[in-house]
């Protein structure tokens, strides 16, 4: 089966000919004829003061004024209208480029409906006006010789039925004798359709790298991914609250409710009962079981994180640390958004975990700064050093995390210490 996703792909294929990509192609460059035929006249027309004082100028004569006032006319005509046409050429060569390549090309941005001025600032504009402008350049002589082509084709397949005919040194009679004509011309026909296609697939080529976000439509696709990452992220967020929220309303009000049911039957129970030992035990492991399930909580989602923000859960996170921490969190950062601020705690959760376990480290410090619309998170310690992402040491998975935040990860580690961790979101 025959599963090309665009012709430059189909046209490596043996069974190309005998699918539907050349007459695609065919139809591809017709249509593109049509656009560039008035296009081409119009910039071919503003282009001639050009054409003329560059003439003047290898003749040795300088240019006269009205040339000069006609080539300046051009130039700002060009600079100005020139987004208002290829834009909208851009658009509608994405839609038609889905003749022969399946690939989504998004467009690279959006025009303000507020400052449609911020336009003219953006890359992705003049990367729409220089494939308008090479359209117009060189697509009319390229479709001619192509017409050229056509035309002898054509003369040469129905030489039988034309009258006398002369190409160049050579004469197509018509009749009988112009058969082996029709034969060369049938032979042909293979290489022209292979000729269609690869011009075609040239010109789409030209289109998906001047008109996509930046080539060949990958960081498109990046952009999704990415996206897609990001929602995943959330959703995962979503469900870790939820999670925290049941065990917080649910399963430890009841072991609250059973812990004191449990209490209150042990005062009221003689101690040289022989329940009494059993029934103490049982109150003391509900007690501890209810700090785990506390703990438990607390590590699904902080409490101080939802009530009061990042830097005071933070400050939380270094009271309990074995090893000793100092923070830097000055108030004036305010509340960040939520995925930040959850992604900077456990972050730093688990980065203080990895001090206390594997750093052999006396103190570590957190420092949470601003920089410029985001976070910049930093863990130090002054432990032996040498970690290494590839050691199963959990830095692949906070680069993972931080990633799917839309930030960046660094570490600097060297063997004897100190260690950064460096999280900017």
């Amino acid at each position: 089966m025959f599963n090309a996703d665009h012709l430059a792909t189909a046209l490596r294929d043996r069974r190309y000919l005998r699918t539907t990509w050349p007459w695609r192609a065919a139809g591809y460059l017709s249509i593109t004829g049509v656009i560039v035929l008035p296009l081409a006249f119009v910039l071919w027309l503003l282009l001639i003061p050009w054409l003329v004082a560059g003439r003047n100028l290898v003749h040795g004569t300088t240019p006269e004024l009205v040339v000069l006032l006609l080539m300046a006319l051009g130039a700002a005509l060009i600079a100005t209208f020139s987004p208002l046409v290829a834009l909208p050429l851009a658009a509608l060569e994405r839609q038609r480029l889905r003749m022969i390549d399946a690939r989504p090309l998004v467009a690279p941005h959006r025009i303000s409906a507020t400052n449609p001025l911020t336009l003219f600032g953006h890359e992705s504009t003049w990367r729409a006006v220089l494939y308008a402008v090479v359209l117009a350049l060189f697509a009319p002589p390229v479709l001619m010789l192509a017409g050229v082509l056509i035309s002898l084709e054509a003369t040469l397949l129905f030489s039988p039925w034309v009258a006398e005919w002369n190409l160049g040194d050579l004469t197509i009679e018509g009749g009988p004798a112009s058969i082996p004509f029709t034969l060369l011309g049938i032979v042909l026909i293979p290489v022209w359709l292979y000729l269609i296609g690869g011009l075609a697939a040239v010109h789409g080529a030209l289109a998906r790298r001047l008109l996509g976000s930046g080539g060949d439509g990958l960081r498109d696709q990046l952009t999704e991914v990415s996206q897609s990452r990001a929602r995943l992220a959330d959703a995962f967020d979503a469900e870790r609250r939820r999670i925290e929220r049941d065990l917080h309303d649910g399963a430890q009000h009841r072991l609250t409710s059973l812990t004191l049911h449990l209490g209150m039957a042990r005062l009221d129970l003689p101690e040289d009962s022989p329940a009494a030992a059993p029934l103490g035990q049982a109150h003391d492991q509900a007690k501890e079981l209810m700090v785990v399930l506390r703990d438990l909580i607390h590590g699904i989602r902080p409490q101080t994180l939802g009530d009061v923000g990042l830097a005071a859960a933070l400050w939380e996170l270094a009271a309990s640390s074995p090893v000793p921490v100092t923070v830097e969190a000055p108030d004036t950062i305010g509340r960040l958004p939520e995925r930040v601020e959850t992604t900077a705690y456990f972050v730093a959760a688990e980065a203080l975990t990895n001090v206390a376990r594997h750093a052999h480290a006396t103190s570590a410090q957190v420092r949470l700064t601003r920089s410029g619309d985001g976070v910049v998170l930093e863990i130090q310690d002054d432990g032996r050093g040498g970690a290494d992402p590839a050691a199963g040491s959990g830095l692949t998975g906070l680069a993972d995390r931080v990633a799917a935040a839309d930030g960046r990860l660094l570490l600097a580690s060297p063997a004897g210490g100190p260690t950064l961790l460096r999280v900017e979101l």
